[in-house]
């Protein structure tokens, strides 16, 4: 069973979705949604829509409270954790050890079991302010990121983007307890 935790970078939902749609034939897929992709409709998503195709795709409601989300780690043992995509918001209370937001409560839920967490990062401070937070989530045991690479490196010089086609690889890795290579593109 697998937690697919989306948070708001919504121009990256679609390619999500696809991947999660993907994982879902071979997967028991509990989806987690952050406040803001629960509550925010946007010109690529409305709220209520991405959240209507993702029960169908899942067969489950989403969970997306912080009390909904606690019992993840002690309670429903999941095999991994996708975040996808994962915000440098997200990503900074990750390594920071916030957790005040469901995404960030399932997160934290779920890694006290010492099981993989994998990051699909979508963030446009990757390369600045986040960077630091990269670090230190590269030296934990039980997260592993998803290759990503500068997706306009001219006009956005620190942003990083996931190749969200690497999920499934970078999963599989992880469930062995491996880093998927390489980790920038």
């Amino acid at each position: 069973m697998i937690g697919y935790v989306f948070c708001g970078s919504f121009c990256t939902l679609t390619q999500s979705l696809e991947q999660m749609t993907l994982l879902s034939h071979n997967y028991e897929i509990i989806p987690i949604f952050s406040t803001n992709v629960y509550t925010t409709d946007t010109r690529f998503w409305r709220a209520e829509d991405f959240r209507a195709q993702v029960e169908k795709i899942c067969e489950r409601k989403v969970i997306h409270t912080i009390v909904d989300a606690e019992p993840l780690g002690p309670q429903i043992r999941l095999d991994a954790m996708i975040v996808a995509p994962c915000t440098g918001n997200t990503l900074a209370k990750i390594a920071n050890g916030i957790t005040d937001t469901p995404a960030c409560m399932a997160i934290k839920a779920h890694l006290r079991g010492n099981r993989p967490l994998v990051i699909a990062l979508a963030s446009n401070d990757a390369l600045s302010a986040n960077l630091k937070n990269i670090a230190i989530l590269l030296e934990k045991k039980c997260v592993f990121f998803v290759p990503m690479t500068q997706d306009n490196p001219h006009e956005k010089p620190h942003s990083l983007v996931a190749d969200f086609t690497l999920i499934e690889k970078t999963l599989e890795s992880a469930l062995r307890g491996v880093q998927y290579q390489r980790v920038f593109i």
